[in-house]
């Protein structure tokens, strides 16, 4: 599962308060530079002195009252544990861990504690590429196909030019969640990235779509132009520099801690530990694993403009393009409401007083739900990671903590007002979901009618076969099968349970039959891209 969380602040803020803008616009000359570059402002940077003044002790409130803040916030959504840190300057000023690593079981969690990160993997991604650009290996705006031979979309002239921060941007023109539900069904990441050029494209540059194998095939053109894997360039890059030594790339690493969390999905409103997640084949976008131990140390990072135990690991001028808008990902529905952006692996917004934050949530339905926020003119970031399902927790009590560092006190109730936002990524996937079976069906053809194998050049064949309990649907390069359940004539209702198919999932598998012999079959929870039917 994808998960974005924009922090546009849509409406009033109680403690909100107008930012007076530069009165005077000079135009810009029109100029052509690289999509990076930094342009030559003759409007003039906002200083510091243009934003609201932090409230008076509000990190020192926000810090004693953050312990309290989280087992609020545990308690009321029923997740497992969490673990947080807090980082101001080079300083970890708050580390703690709280609940417990699997329900049923006493294993604590602690600051050690390993987690999955899921999306929190993307910032983590972009700091790796920095890194790249800074030994001058690639540019933000190198094209990925001369990094990647080999390498197309569904455009010609998208495929020569899309370069890697359009992918790390989300702005290539591949669809939502693109390649999500080929992972799902076993592919690995080779084969993914391959079948991307099927998919149609919106846009491009003008568009945006939250993409985990786009901002992957991104990372990918790097690993290769650097001559070695994402996974040991991450390691050799970033966490070994840093001294993340229990931060890694690859899903086998995480398996090695036995002080890890445990994954826990949401099944029928309450969390329970039946899932496990292998997410390799989108490991830059999703694939890390780390503490907030070792979390702290890349936030110190980032918080220094790239610099690490007085020295320098990533060059500035690397690293914030990554940290600033390069792409609309939420743009503001009215004029009195303020936009969010994405960058290169983070979300990119300013706060009420005027202040850039930098932002990421991680989500995995199957049992993770994550979070990191920066407020860079404070100086101070935090991490929180769960080890439940997203539910709005960890955007929860980062928000509580912000708003306590900037205004002294909370302007809202976060966790009211994410819990319902995020639940939906918990909703049932499916035409058939929540649907009552006919009460009196037409008769289906006879089982042995619509056994065969049915092929897709996107989801690859579709086997369907006839065992004792009736007809079983067969999906991708592994062992993933499905009981079919006849519904309706030709129509056969299948349960998915996956990343993208939460709990109460249920998808119609309809025939299409002619001259008495099924001919094709279409797969509902597939189609978002209209590409899910198969043919003999």
């Amino acid at each position: 599962m994808a998960l974005l969380v924009s922090f546009v602040r849509r409406g009033a803020l109680t403690l909100a308060a107008a930012v007076l803008l530069c009165s005077t616009v000079v135009p810009l000359q029109a100029q052509t530079v690289p999509l990076t570059q930094t342009v030559p402002l003759t409007l003039g940077a906002f200083p510091p002195e243009d934003v609201i003044p932090l409230a008076q002790g509000g990190t020192e409130r926000a810090l004693a009252d953050l312990p309290a803040a989280i087992d609020s916030v545990l308690k009321r959504s029923g997740l497992p544990g969490a673990a947080i840190a807090v980082v101001q300057g080079d300083k970890t000023v708050f580390a703690r861990g709280f609940g417990v690593r699997e329900l049923g079981k006493p294993g604590l969690i602690d600051t050690d504690t390993v987690f999955q990160l899921a999306s929190l993997s993307k910032p983590i991604a972009a700091t790796v590429v920095a890194a790249q650009v800074t030994a001058g290996v690639v540019r933000w705006d190198d094209k990925v196909a001369q990094l990647m031979p080999g390498f197309a979309l569904n455009d010609a002239y998208v495929s020569a030019h899309v370069t890697v921060g359009d992918l790390f941007s989300h702005r290539s023109g591949l669809p939502h969640a693109a390649g999500d539900t080929l992972e799902d069904i076993g592919f690995d990441r080779a084969a993914i990235l391959q079948r991307l050029r099927l998919l149609p494209l919106a846009p491009f540059r003008i568009s945006y779509a939250y993409s985990n194998f786009g901002l992957t095939t991104g990372a990918e053109a790097v690993a290769r132009a650097s001559g070695q894997s994402w996974e040991d360039l991450s390691q050799k890059a970033l966490y070994g520099p840093l001294g993340m030594t229990a931060t890694s790339s690859r899903y086998q690493d995480l398996l090695t801690h036995e002080n890890r969390a445990v994954l826990h999905s949401l099944e029928d409103g309450r969390f329970a530990p039946l899932y496990t997640r292998d997410p390799d084949p989108q490991s830059p976008a999703g694939g890390v694993s780390s503490s907030v131990t070792d979390m702290a140390e890349w936030m110190k990072l980032v918080l220094a403009h790239g610099r690490h135990d007085g020295r320098e690991l990533i060059a500035p001028d690397a690293l914030l393009p990554a940290l600033r808008a390069q792409a609309f990902s939420a743009p503001a529905p009215t004029i009195g409401a303020r936009s969010s952006f994405y960058g290169f692996g983070f979300n990119v917004s300013v706060d009420a007083d005027g202040r850039p934050n930098l932002s990421h949530s991680g989500a995995f339905g199957t049992g993770a739900g994550t979070f990191v926020r920066f407020l860079p003119s404070a100086d101070i970031a935090i991490v929180v990671l769960t080890n439940g399902a997203p539910v709005g927790a960890a955007e929860a009590i980062a928000s509580h903590f912000m708003d306590i560092v900037q205004y002294g006190a909370p302007t809202r109730d976060w966790y009211a007002l994410f819990h319902p936002r995020l639940m939906a990524y918990n909703d049932p996937a499916g035409d058939l979901a929540g649907q009552t079976a006919p009460a009196a069906p037409a008769a289906a053809r006879p089982l042995a009618d619509y056994v065969g194998t049915y092929e897709n050049a996107y989801f690859g064949p579709a086997r369907i076969t006839q065992g004792a309990g009736g007809l079983v649907l067969a999906l991708g390069p592994g062992t993933l099968s499905m009981q079919l359940t006849h519904w309706d004539g030709d129509s056969f209702a299948v349960a998915p349970r996956s990343e993208n198919a939460p709990y109460g999932s249920r998808s119609s598998v309809r025939f299409v039959v002619k001259a008495g012999k099924a001919v094709a079959l279409r797969i509902d929870y597939l189609d978002t891209e209209g590409l899910a039917t198969w043919t003999r």
